[in-house]
């Protein structure tokens, strides 16, 4: 899961990309961000020849985006360690 999850190569020292995207929008851009890589990932699934990698990768950011606008302390991304 390590490729879908934390893959090393969006990771700088212990700062993830993903968080530092986060830190340079506002709540309403990172969310948008957030769909259109939901997006992305179901539209391509068939045309890559890796399906299922793209399908995980959109269930990864829409997980984000449900975390995001949920608010309880505990979420869907801790829940899955």
């Amino acid at each position: 899961m390590g490729k879908i999850n934390n893959p090393s190569h969006y990771n700088y020292g212990s700062i993830e990309t993903i968080d530092t995207i986060k830190n340079s929008m506002d709540d309403s851009m990172y969310q948008g961000y957030l769909v259109g890589n939901v997006l992305k990932y179901v539209c391509r699934h068939k045309y890559k020849g890796e399906e299922l990698s793209d399908l995980k990768k959109a269930r990864w950011y829409l997980t984000r985006l449900i975390d995001d606008k949920s608010p309880e302390p505990d979420n869907i991304m801790k829940m899955k360690g």
